[in-house]
């Protein structure tokens, strides 16, 4: 449902930027840095943690954006949600917030997929 909704390619040049942005309209500090995926990472298309996010030269925009939710459900310990409800009740978000996507849709989607969700989802290094 969301990949024929975006079609929008992200240069590598260009992807700090836009995780600061996001990062920042989130109401978040210290955004995690944007650096190349290794060359052995033939099979992965990103990946991030609560402190970088590893790209290829070219990257979807939702495609950063699921990254994004997967910084914001890690720490710097290394814990994290993987696809739990945290992150995709952020990655909802996000997708709203910053694709422009309807939340009403997004959310029939994913109860209609028995994919569970936390609406209320916060960064998981927020306090309370």
């Amino acid at each position: 449902m969301v990949a024929p909704r975006d079609r929008s390619r992200v240069p590598f040049a260009r992807l700090q930027a836009l995780v600061d942005h996001v990062w920042a309209a989130e109401g978040l500090r210290f955004p995690p840095r944007v650096r190349p995926l290794p060359a052995q990472a033939r099979k992965t298309v990103a990946r991030a943690t609560r402190l970088a996010i590893e790209a290829p030269p070219e990257l979807p925009s939702w495609v950063l954006l699921h990254e994004l939710a997967h910084a914001m459900t890690s720490t710097a310990e290394g814990d994290n949600d993987g696809h739990g409800p945290l992150f995709v009740g952020l990655y909802l978000r996000l997708l709203v917030r910053h694709a422009r996507m309807p939340e009403d849709e997004l959310a029939r989607s994913l109860r209609a997929a028995g994919i569970a969700f936390d609406p209320g989802a916060r960064p998981a290094f927020l306090d309370g």
